[in-house]
């Protein structure tokens, strides 16, 4: 059983849903897809012939949609008494744990995949002792752990307490392989840009995790005549972003085109920059190093450097001078390079992941052995 709030636009639901895709085609798996509603931009995205459940909601929801799943996802568990619960992101931690406390030892395995730093540097101290003592409440409940990639393992031991029998790491599955290959073609395809200026490209929701506000105003310091930027996403911050782009004076050169496919973005680009405060893995980092971009991206996760490596900068968080310089600097990946990097990110397929996912799952809803 996969719980999603939406379909609303947001790299954790387009994981899991290409996930319940993969494993819908797997005759040893039943999966069962229970929404908290039906609307969003994403619905088209949804498995067709996948089985889902959605209770109607008497009126909008989406103001407290956990608490609206934590209400209505027991008479969904009670009635289609799944072996294992998957958790898509840290999101729906506290989902999971609600459902362990509520149901006691009818609740299935929950399985629970960490898709955000767990550090959480860009909070106040107070809230960072707070959240990090939650962490272990989720360690001590939840029973199996997953990260995204090898440096997470050490993280969530240390922040979560979870042993390391119950912690898994399988690469997050941001493409599909027809998605990498074409990716690769992308950067196959590249050639020097016959437009003058350059072309800078951020891709994620307007959310104030993504600290857009520091990308606008490391490229005003940079940015020449012919120099644009482009931010593929949507969300509550394209109002604060307009009118910060306006007193920057780039409203002319900075593009806000909402929610959209993401592959014509990266061929048009010439730079990828990530400016997030905290992260997990980046499918958009993935992609846009599948793509032959070169990167520069805060330190906004344990996993930012074995990512990037040899492939673009990385500077510290909040830094707007540091990122400018940055961007400023950044040279083309040589085709070695991209080919390079799009090797890289083959491991980050949901082919590969989905079957190691339903390993884990097999694993977690076996018998335990009796004493």
């Amino acid at each position: 059983m996969v719980p999603l709030h939406s379909f609303a636009p947001g790299g954790v639901e387009r994981v899991a849903l290409r996930l319940c895709g993969a494993w819908a085609q797997d005759p040893g798996l039943d999966v069962q897809l229970v929404m908290g509603r039906e609307d969003g931009a994403m619905r088209g995205e949804a498995p067709a012939g996948l089985a889902r459940h959605v209770t109607p909601e008497p009126f909008p929801t989406a103001a407290w949609e956990s608490l609206w799943m934590m209400l209505t996802l027991p008479a969904h568990i009670r009635r289609l008494r799944p072996d294992v619960i998957f958790a898509a992101g840290n999101s729906y931690s506290v989902i999971a744990v609600a459902m362990k406390l509520w149901l006691g030892r009818r609740c299935p395995p929950v399985m629970l995949k960490i898709s955000n730093d767990l550090v959480r540097r860009d909070l106040p101290a107070p809230a960072r002792w707070v959240y990090h003592r939650w962490l272990r409440i989720q360690g001590r409940m939840i029973d199996h752990v997953t990260g995204l990639a090898e440096p997470m393992r050490a993280e969530i031991a240390a922040r979560m307490h979870v042993p390391a029998g119950r912690i898994h790491i399988i690469d997050d599955p941001a493409l599909s392989a027809i998605d990498l290959a074409s990716l690769a073609a992308i950067g196959t395809a590249r050639t020097p840009a016959s437009r003058p200026g350059r072309h800078f490209v951020g891709i994620g929701r307007l959310a104030r995790q993504k600290n857009w506000p520091l990308l606008l105003t490391a490229f005003a310091r940079i940015a020449g005549a012919d120099d644009t930027l482009t931010i593929v996403g949507e969300g509550d911050e394209r109002a604060r972003l307009t009118r910060l782009a306006a007193s920057l004076g780039i409203s002319d050169r900075l593009g806000l085109p909402g929610h959209g496919a993401i592959a014509p973005a990266l061929a048009a680009a010439d730079v990828f920059v990530l400016s997030s405060d905290y992260e997990g893995v980046p499918a958009v980092l993935i992609e846009a190093l599948a793509s032959g971009l070169p990167v520069v991206a805060t330190d906004c996760a344990v996993s930012i450097r074995s990512l990037v490596a040899g492939f673009g900068s990385i500077v510290p968080v909040g830094d707007a001078d540091a990122l400018a310089t940055a961007m400023a600097a950044q040279r083309p990946l040589d085709p070695v390079a991209r080919a390079a990097a799009a090797a890289a990110m083959a491991r980050f397929t949901v082919e590969r992941a989905a079957g190691a996912y339903a390993t884990l799952f097999g694993i977690a809803a076996a018998p335990a052995p009796s004493t």
